[in-house]
Protein backbone atom coordinates (compact mmCIF):
# COMPACT_ATOMS: atom_id res chain seq x y z
CA UNK A 1 0.00 0.00 0.00
CA UNK A 2 1.59 3.25 -0.93
CA UNK A 3 2.27 5.78 1.69
CA UNK A 4 -0.43 7.88 2.79
CA UNK A 5 -0.51 11.05 1.06
CA UNK A 6 0.83 9.75 -2.06
CA UNK A 7 -1.14 9.83 -5.63
CA UNK A 8 -3.86 11.39 -4.10
CA UNK A 9 -6.27 13.24 -6.24
CA UNK A 10 -6.38 17.09 -5.41
CA UNK A 11 -9.54 18.48 -4.09
CA UNK A 12 -11.10 21.42 -5.88
CA UNK A 13 -9.78 24.81 -5.69
CA UNK A 14 -12.02 26.86 -3.84
CA UNK A 15 -14.24 29.29 -6.18
CA UNK A 16 -12.75 32.68 -4.48
CA UNK A 17 -9.54 31.31 -5.19
CA UNK A 18 -10.05 31.25 -9.18
CA UNK A 19 -11.48 34.27 -9.20
CA UNK A 20 -8.83 35.73 -7.84
CA UNK A 21 -6.52 34.78 -9.95
CA UNK A 22 -8.43 35.56 -13.04
CA UNK A 23 -8.26 39.42 -11.84
CA UNK A 24 -4.29 39.25 -11.16
CA UNK A 25 -4.35 37.60 -14.85
CA UNK A 26 -6.28 40.76 -16.22
CA UNK A 27 -3.96 43.06 -14.51
CA UNK A 28 -0.79 41.62 -15.29
CA UNK A 29 -2.35 41.39 -18.93
CA UNK A 30 -3.47 45.71 -19.27
CA UNK A 31 -0.01 46.40 -17.36
CA UNK A 32 1.66 45.09 -20.16
CA UNK A 33 -0.17 46.88 -22.89
CA UNK A 34 -0.38 49.95 -21.01
CA UNK A 35 3.76 50.09 -21.20
CA UNK A 36 3.77 48.68 -25.15
CA UNK A 37 1.33 51.75 -26.08
CA UNK A 38 2.98 54.54 -24.69
CA UNK A 39 4.04 57.18 -27.07
CA UNK A 40 7.91 57.41 -27.68
CA UNK A 41 8.05 61.15 -26.17
CA UNK A 42 7.24 60.00 -22.41
CA UNK A 43 10.08 57.56 -22.58
CA UNK A 44 13.11 59.83 -24.61
CA UNK A 45 13.65 63.15 -23.13
CA UNK A 46 15.41 63.96 -26.60
CA UNK A 47 11.81 63.73 -28.23
CA UNK A 48 11.39 67.26 -27.46
CA UNK A 49 14.26 68.52 -29.53
CA UNK A 50 12.35 68.35 -32.91
CA UNK A 51 10.49 71.77 -32.15
CA UNK A 52 11.11 75.04 -34.17
CA UNK A 53 11.61 77.78 -31.68
CA UNK A 54 8.50 79.71 -30.21
CA UNK A 55 8.15 81.82 -27.28
CA UNK A 56 8.46 78.78 -24.59
CA UNK A 57 11.59 77.80 -25.86
CA UNK A 58 14.34 79.98 -24.74
CA UNK A 59 15.68 79.87 -21.07
CA UNK A 60 17.33 83.24 -20.31
CA UNK A 61 16.82 83.67 -16.93
CA UNK A 62 19.76 82.06 -16.92
CA UNK A 63 19.52 80.02 -19.30
CA UNK A 64 21.15 76.86 -19.21
CA UNK A 65 24.38 76.45 -17.03
CA UNK A 66 24.35 72.59 -16.10
CA UNK A 67 25.39 70.14 -18.61
CA UNK A 68 23.34 67.42 -20.00
CA UNK A 69 23.20 64.85 -17.86
CA UNK A 70 24.64 60.98 -19.70
CA UNK A 71 21.21 60.07 -19.91
CA UNK A 72 20.10 63.16 -21.94
CA UNK A 73 23.16 63.18 -23.90
CA UNK A 74 22.38 59.44 -25.24
CA UNK A 75 18.73 60.41 -25.90
CA UNK A 76 19.61 63.37 -27.60
CA UNK A 77 22.23 61.81 -30.06
CA UNK A 78 19.58 59.66 -31.05
CA UNK A 79 17.50 62.11 -32.25
CA UNK A 80 17.71 62.72 -36.32
CA UNK A 81 18.43 66.09 -36.89
CA UNK A 82 17.05 68.45 -39.48
CA UNK A 83 18.58 71.19 -41.62
CA UNK A 84 18.62 74.70 -40.37
CA UNK A 85 17.49 78.18 -41.71
CA UNK A 86 18.73 80.96 -39.31
CA UNK A 87 18.39 85.08 -40.30
CA UNK A 88 20.10 88.30 -38.05
CA UNK A 89 19.97 91.82 -39.11
CA UNK A 90 21.63 94.33 -38.12
CA UNK A 91 20.55 97.67 -36.28
CA UNK A 92 16.65 97.93 -35.75
CA UNK A 93 14.82 101.01 -33.97
CA UNK A 94 11.33 101.17 -33.12
CA UNK A 95 11.49 104.64 -31.44
CA UNK A 96 8.71 106.58 -32.92
CA UNK A 97 10.25 109.83 -31.68
CA UNK A 98 13.25 108.81 -34.07
CA UNK A 99 11.13 107.01 -37.05
CA UNK A 100 7.53 109.08 -37.03
CA UNK A 101 6.58 106.73 -39.97
CA UNK A 102 5.53 103.89 -37.21
CA UNK A 103 2.54 106.70 -36.20
CA UNK A 104 1.13 106.87 -39.06
CA UNK A 105 1.85 103.21 -40.26
CA UNK A 106 2.02 101.33 -36.70
CA UNK A 107 4.72 99.06 -35.85
CA UNK A 108 4.10 96.76 -38.62
CA UNK A 109 5.58 98.95 -41.39
CA UNK A 110 9.01 98.16 -40.29
CA UNK A 111 8.59 94.09 -40.98
CA UNK A 112 5.71 94.47 -43.64
CA UNK A 113 8.64 94.71 -46.81
CA UNK A 114 9.80 91.44 -45.82
CA UNK A 115 7.27 88.93 -47.26
CA UNK A 116 7.09 86.83 -44.24
CA UNK A 117 10.93 85.47 -44.52
CA UNK A 118 11.45 85.76 -40.99
CA UNK A 119 8.29 83.30 -40.46
CA UNK A 120 9.33 80.70 -42.64
CA UNK A 121 12.89 79.94 -41.14
CA UNK A 122 13.78 78.21 -37.91
CA UNK A 123 15.20 81.28 -35.87
CA UNK A 124 15.95 85.42 -36.47
CA UNK A 125 18.50 87.56 -34.30
CA UNK A 126 18.25 91.16 -34.76
CA UNK A 127 20.39 94.16 -32.70
CA UNK A 128 18.02 95.94 -31.03
CA UNK A 129 19.41 99.55 -30.52
CA UNK A 130 16.93 100.98 -27.87
CA UNK A 131 15.50 100.74 -24.44
CA UNK A 132 11.79 99.09 -24.40
CA UNK A 133 10.93 100.69 -21.70
CA UNK A 134 9.22 103.49 -20.18
CA UNK A 135 10.99 103.68 -17.40
CA UNK A 136 14.26 105.27 -16.41
CA UNK A 137 16.15 108.45 -17.12
CA UNK A 138 18.11 109.70 -20.25
CA UNK A 139 21.54 109.12 -19.91
CA UNK A 140 24.27 111.55 -20.60
CA UNK A 141 24.66 111.56 -24.40
CA UNK A 142 24.03 112.82 -27.91
CA UNK A 143 21.73 110.50 -28.92
CA UNK A 144 19.04 108.50 -26.28
CA UNK A 145 16.44 105.83 -27.69
CA UNK A 146 13.55 104.73 -26.27
CA UNK A 147 11.37 102.13 -28.12
CA UNK A 148 7.76 101.70 -27.19
CA UNK A 149 6.85 97.92 -25.58
CA UNK A 150 3.84 98.36 -27.91
CA UNK A 151 6.38 97.49 -31.06
CA UNK A 152 6.85 93.92 -29.65
CA UNK A 153 3.68 92.08 -30.52
CA UNK A 154 4.08 93.04 -34.31
CA UNK A 155 7.99 92.16 -34.23
CA UNK A 156 7.51 88.74 -32.49
CA UNK A 157 4.65 88.00 -34.78
CA UNK A 158 6.94 89.18 -37.97
CA UNK A 159 9.15 85.90 -36.67
CA UNK A 160 11.81 87.53 -34.69
CA UNK A 161 12.68 85.32 -31.35
CA UNK A 162 16.09 86.91 -30.41
CA UNK A 163 16.97 90.60 -29.52
CA UNK A 164 20.38 91.57 -28.65
CA UNK A 165 20.23 94.50 -26.45
CA UNK A 166 24.80 94.67 -26.08
CA UNK A 167 25.11 97.89 -27.93
CA UNK A 168 25.50 101.20 -27.18
CA UNK A 169 21.79 102.08 -27.33
CA UNK A 170 20.41 99.44 -25.07
CA UNK A 171 21.57 101.60 -21.49
CA UNK A 172 20.11 104.63 -22.86
CA UNK A 173 17.74 105.30 -20.24
CA UNK A 174 20.11 103.52 -17.46
CA UNK A 175 19.93 100.28 -15.61
CA UNK A 176 16.28 100.50 -15.01
CA UNK A 177 15.25 100.71 -18.12
CA UNK A 178 17.60 97.81 -19.31
CA UNK A 179 16.07 95.36 -16.82
CA UNK A 180 12.67 96.56 -17.57
CA UNK A 181 13.97 95.88 -21.36
CA UNK A 182 14.40 92.23 -20.82
CA UNK A 183 11.28 92.31 -19.16
CA UNK A 184 9.42 93.58 -21.80
CA UNK A 185 10.67 91.04 -24.22
CA UNK A 186 10.65 87.94 -22.37
CA UNK A 187 6.76 89.13 -21.99
CA UNK A 188 6.51 89.09 -25.80
CA UNK A 189 8.39 86.02 -26.45
CA UNK A 190 11.80 87.64 -27.64
CA UNK A 191 14.91 86.24 -25.98
CA UNK A 192 16.82 88.96 -25.03
CA UNK A 193 20.74 88.94 -24.84
CA UNK A 194 23.66 90.86 -24.45
CA UNK A 195 22.71 92.62 -21.44
CA UNK A 196 21.09 91.83 -17.75
CA UNK A 197 20.85 92.79 -14.22
CA UNK A 198 24.56 91.66 -13.62
CA UNK A 199 27.87 90.78 -15.74
CA UNK A 200 26.80 87.00 -15.21
CA UNK A 201 23.34 86.90 -16.55
CA UNK A 202 24.26 89.69 -19.08
CA UNK A 203 26.42 87.03 -21.09
CA UNK A 204 24.09 84.28 -20.79
CA UNK A 205 22.88 82.70 -24.10
CA UNK A 206 19.59 81.94 -25.10
CA UNK A 207 19.06 78.81 -25.36
CA UNK A 208 16.78 76.86 -28.42
CA UNK A 209 16.04 73.15 -29.06
CA UNK A 210 15.12 73.00 -32.98
CA UNK A 211 15.05 70.30 -35.31
CA UNK A 212 17.16 67.95 -33.32
CA UNK A 213 19.97 70.86 -32.29
CA UNK A 214 20.13 72.97 -29.16
CA UNK A 215 21.56 76.21 -30.36
CA UNK A 216 22.96 79.13 -28.05
CA UNK A 217 22.81 82.77 -29.04
CA UNK A 218 25.51 85.13 -27.21
CA UNK A 219 25.14 88.89 -27.20
CA UNK A 220 28.64 91.22 -26.39
CA UNK A 221 28.77 95.09 -26.58
CA UNK A 222 32.18 95.97 -27.38
CA UNK A 223 30.86 99.78 -28.45
CA UNK A 224 29.53 100.98 -24.53
CA UNK A 225 28.21 104.06 -24.18
CA UNK A 226 28.72 105.82 -21.93
CA UNK A 227 31.71 104.04 -21.33
CA UNK A 228 32.39 102.61 -18.43
CA UNK A 229 28.87 103.22 -17.12
CA UNK A 230 27.05 101.19 -19.45
CA UNK A 231 28.95 97.82 -18.81
CA UNK A 232 27.49 95.35 -16.35
CA UNK A 233 29.33 94.56 -13.45
CA UNK A 234 28.91 91.21 -11.02
CA UNK A 235 26.67 93.50 -8.92
CA UNK A 236 25.65 96.41 -11.73
CA UNK A 237 22.89 96.16 -14.72
CA UNK A 238 24.61 96.70 -18.15
CA UNK A 239 25.60 95.02 -21.11
CA UNK A 240 28.36 92.23 -21.77
CA UNK A 241 31.40 92.07 -21.53
CA UNK A 242 32.59 95.74 -22.98
CA UNK A 243 36.28 95.57 -23.69
CA UNK A 244 37.13 92.19 -22.27
CA UNK A 245 37.57 90.00 -25.44
CA UNK A 246 38.60 87.33 -22.91
CA UNK A 247 34.88 87.08 -21.19
CA UNK A 248 34.00 86.94 -24.49
CA UNK A 249 36.01 84.15 -25.00
CA UNK A 250 34.72 82.07 -21.75
CA UNK A 251 31.06 82.94 -22.50
CA UNK A 252 31.15 81.09 -26.13
CA UNK A 253 33.14 78.30 -24.55
CA UNK A 254 30.58 77.95 -22.12
CA UNK A 255 27.77 78.02 -24.92
CA UNK A 256 29.62 75.67 -26.55
CA UNK A 257 29.63 72.96 -23.92
CA UNK A 258 25.53 73.35 -23.31
CA UNK A 259 25.05 73.72 -27.42
CA UNK A 260 25.48 71.97 -31.11
CA UNK A 261 25.28 75.84 -32.56
CA UNK A 262 26.78 78.92 -30.92
CA UNK A 263 25.48 82.10 -32.76
CA UNK A 264 27.68 85.12 -31.78
CA UNK A 265 25.13 88.98 -32.37
CA UNK A 266 28.04 91.24 -31.36
CA UNK A 267 28.20 95.36 -31.40
CA UNK A 268 32.12 96.34 -32.51
CA UNK A 269 33.81 98.07 -35.33
CA UNK A 270 33.76 101.82 -36.59
CA UNK A 271 30.85 103.87 -37.61
CA UNK A 272 30.61 104.44 -41.74
CA UNK A 273 33.97 101.74 -42.29
CA UNK A 274 32.78 99.75 -45.16
CA UNK A 275 35.40 96.94 -44.40
CA UNK A 276 36.24 95.63 -40.61
CA UNK A 277 39.27 96.55 -38.83
CA UNK A 278 42.28 94.32 -38.45
CA UNK A 279 41.56 94.31 -34.60
CA UNK A 280 37.84 92.80 -35.25
CA UNK A 281 38.68 90.10 -37.61
CA UNK A 282 41.34 88.80 -34.94
CA UNK A 283 38.66 88.92 -32.45
CA UNK A 284 36.12 87.13 -34.86
CA UNK A 285 38.64 84.09 -35.29
CA UNK A 286 39.06 83.90 -31.60
CA UNK A 287 35.34 83.36 -30.95
CA UNK A 288 35.20 80.17 -33.74
CA UNK A 289 38.20 78.94 -32.08
CA UNK A 290 36.20 79.38 -29.02
CA UNK A 291 32.97 77.64 -30.31
CA UNK A 292 31.15 80.07 -32.07
CA UNK A 293 29.10 78.44 -35.61
CA UNK A 294 27.96 81.96 -36.75
CA UNK A 295 28.76 85.80 -36.38
CA UNK A 296 26.16 88.15 -36.96
CA UNK A 297 28.36 92.10 -36.29
CA UNK A 298 26.80 95.07 -36.08
CA UNK A 299 27.59 99.10 -35.54
CA UNK A 300 29.18 100.68 -38.39
CA UNK A 301 25.76 102.09 -40.13
CA UNK A 302 27.41 100.24 -43.31
CA UNK A 303 27.38 97.06 -45.11
CA UNK A 304 30.31 95.08 -45.06
CA UNK A 305 31.30 91.82 -47.01
CA UNK A 306 30.58 88.16 -45.43
CA UNK A 307 34.03 86.49 -44.51
CA UNK A 308 34.53 83.14 -43.93
CA UNK A 309 36.67 81.27 -40.99
CA UNK A 310 36.87 77.67 -40.58
CA UNK A 311 33.93 77.20 -42.58
CA UNK A 312 31.91 79.23 -40.20
CA UNK A 313 30.53 82.84 -41.48
CA UNK A 314 31.16 86.07 -39.69
CA UNK A 315 28.85 89.03 -40.99
CA UNK A 316 31.37 91.80 -40.11
CA UNK A 317 28.59 94.34 -40.39
CA UNK A 318 25.01 93.99 -41.41
CA UNK A 319 24.45 97.85 -41.62
CA UNK A 320 21.15 99.37 -40.78
CA UNK A 321 17.95 97.36 -40.69
CA UNK A 322 14.92 98.95 -39.72
CA UNK A 323 16.68 102.68 -39.35
CA UNK A 324 15.60 106.59 -40.97
CA UNK A 325 17.00 106.94 -44.42
CA UNK A 326 19.59 109.47 -43.76
CA UNK A 327 21.82 108.43 -47.26
CA UNK A 328 21.51 106.03 -50.05
CA UNK A 329 24.78 104.32 -48.71
CA UNK A 330 23.58 103.99 -45.13
CA UNK A 331 19.95 102.41 -46.23
CA UNK A 332 21.74 99.99 -48.40
CA UNK A 333 21.31 96.85 -46.09
CA UNK A 334 21.44 92.98 -46.34
CA UNK A 335 19.78 90.57 -44.41
CA UNK A 336 21.68 87.75 -43.38
CA UNK A 337 21.13 84.10 -43.71
CA UNK A 338 22.56 80.90 -42.71
CA UNK A 339 21.73 77.25 -44.01
CA UNK A 340 22.70 74.20 -41.73
CA UNK A 341 22.90 70.95 -43.14
CA UNK A 342 21.62 67.96 -41.07
CA UNK A 343 25.64 67.22 -40.77
CA UNK A 344 26.69 70.24 -39.76
CA UNK A 345 27.66 72.34 -42.92
CA UNK A 346 27.16 75.99 -42.31
CA UNK A 347 26.67 78.04 -45.37
CA UNK A 348 25.98 82.11 -45.48
CA UNK A 349 24.98 85.03 -47.84
CA UNK A 350 23.40 88.01 -47.78
CA UNK A 351 20.10 88.54 -49.25
CA UNK A 352 20.06 92.34 -51.17
CA UNK A 353 17.53 94.49 -48.66
CA UNK A 354 16.70 98.62 -49.13
CA UNK A 355 15.19 101.18 -46.82
CA UNK A 356 13.04 102.48 -49.27
CA UNK A 357 11.13 104.96 -46.68
CA UNK A 358 12.39 105.79 -43.06
CA UNK A 359 11.50 102.24 -40.58
CA UNK A 360 10.64 100.28 -43.42
CA UNK A 361 13.51 97.78 -45.10
CA UNK A 362 12.66 95.83 -48.50
CA UNK A 363 13.94 93.05 -49.63
CA UNK A 364 15.46 93.16 -53.29
CA UNK A 365 16.64 89.48 -53.15
CA UNK A 366 15.00 86.44 -52.57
Amino acid sequence: MAPRGFHRRPGRLPVWWLLALFVLLLVAAGSVRFFADRPASTRTEGSALARRASPSVPSTSPPATTPPSPAQTSSTAAVRRGALVIHGTGDVNVDPSYISNFRTHGYAWAWSGLRGLFKRDDLTVINLECAVSKLGRPVPKQFNFRCDPAALPAMRKAGVEVANLGNNHGYDFGPVALVDSRKNLLKNGIAPVGAGRNSKEAVSAAMFDIAGWRIAVVGFDKVVDPWPTAVAGPDKPGTAAGHDEDAMVASVRTAAREADIVIVAIHWGVELDTTPRTADVDLGHRLIDAGADVIFGHHSHRLQPMGVYKGRPIFYSLGNFVWPRHSTAGATTAVAEVTVSPKGKFKGRLIPAFIETSGHPVLRGS
